[in-house]
């Protein structure tokens, strides 16, 4: 039997659609992209990825008319979002989610949809989520300073989100270098693509020492929070990703002195910055295992498994390139490993919890405090 109220059911379940959800497109098409170096040396992993990104595709578009849908009709709560500074930053979440599909439109979807089609939705998505990046890498920090109000005790990876937007634009982007006429087209987008990689590495360079303090001297993050510390490799990943790339394309398009350089620095900068991220990613399993221990449940955090993670394999792809080490390929394979696990756990909850209608529920209210006693006394302190 219906009633009147069940068609309000599509637009309420909207209504705390957050722009936390674009992280599952990020980490479905990251599966797709990091699992392309691989390809060659696994027999039908190409087919498989190719799904994997069309499946990325189509939970964009599903979340790019979930999100008109909720700002259309629910604009008090996406306002809220966006004043919120828990929520704020993930509308990086937005721009990434659009490169990390149109690049791998170029690197996989072109075996389903062909060259052209594949080019032209690379350079549509590239272009809008870069300039999404560049507006959350600016709003954001803005509204923190302005609106927010945050403490230096308050900071999480979070934070890093709208920042790293850049660096993902950095590192897609000069793969559509050499579809562009020779000449001062390739040079300006390579150059621009290296921009980007600068903007995003100083704003990182200053928010992430904020990030290393707060676990050193704040103790353990929320329990549910805590997955999010799998965030920082996203910047380190990336990074080392954009500067593998940068040196991929340079020969040709820059003059012989800079396309030289870009090959050195995809060497001498990601080899460290690579040791960093392996050195952050065992303490952020010792504080998953501890959370998981204390009882942390699912929640959409989970997904900071997968596209940080995805980061690392490509930049450690990169670097098996441009060394010719083992040492940088193999580990590539078993990073892959770990990011296919992580997807299919995060993928599993994300369903469970829409079935069981706990995902895109209201959060739960916190009871209100009894309001504290003191008592003074008869000397005068209180106590």
């Amino acid at each position: 039997m219906v009633t009147a109220a069940q068609p309000l059911v599509y637009p309420l379940s909207l209504r705390h659609l957050g722009p936390n959800w674009y992280a599952t497109v990020m980490g479905t098409a990251v599966v797709a992209t990091a699992g392309a170096a691989l390809a060659p040396h696994v027999p039908g992993l190409r087919g498989v990825l190719t799904v994997m990104w069309a499946l990325s595709l189509v939970l964009l578009l599903a979340l790019l008319t979930g999100r008109a849908v909720h700002w259309a009709r629910h604009r008090d709560q996406a306002r809220a979002h966006l004043l919120d500074p828990a929520t704020a930053p993930f509308y990086g979440c937005l721009a990434m989610a659009l490169l990390a599909v149109g690049g791998g439109a170029l690197t996989v979807g072109r075996d389903w949809i062909g060259l052209r089609a594949a080019l032209t939705l690379d350079a549509v998505l590239f272009t809008a989520g870069t300039l999404i990046g560049l507006a959350a890498a600016v709003a954001v920090p803005y509204l923190m300073a302005v609106r927010h109000r945050v403490e230096p005790g308050q900071a999480t990876p979070v934070w890093l989100l709208p920042v790293v937007a850049p660096m993902v634009s950095a590192a897609v982007g000069p793969q559509l270098v050499p579809h562009l006429p020779p000449g001062q087209a390739r040079e300006t987008l390579l150059l621009v693509c290296f921009a980007l990689f600068g903007l995003s590495l100083v704003a990182t360079l200053v928010m992430l020492p904020l990030v290393f303090a707060r676990t050193l001297t704040g103790g353990p993050l929320p329990l549910a929070l805590t997955p999010a510390l799998f965030l920082v490799l996203g910047p380190l990943g990336q990074s080392t990703t954009a500067v593998g790339a940068f040196a991929d394309v340079a020969p040709g398009v820059v003059p012989v002195p800079y396309s030289e350089a870009f090959g050195v620095l995809a060497v001498l900068y990601g080899v460290p910055v690579m040791g960093f991220a392996l050195l952050w990613a065992c303490l952020a399993a010792a504080h998953v295992l501890r959370a998981r221990r204390h009882g942390m449940r699912f929640s959409m955090t989970w997904w900071s498994f997968t596209f940080p993670v995805g980061t690392c394999v490509t930049g450690t792809e990169a670097l098996g390139r441009h060394t010719g080490l083992v040492v940088y390929t193999g580990p590539a394979v078993l990073l892959y490993a770990v990011l296919v696990a992580a997807w299919g756990t995060a993928a599993v909850g994300t369903v469970r919890g829409l079935l069981r209608g706990e995902l895109l529920a209201a959060p739960a209210p916190v009871p209100a405090a009894p309001r504290p006693v003191t008592v003074r006394t008869t000397s005068g302190a209180v106590r």
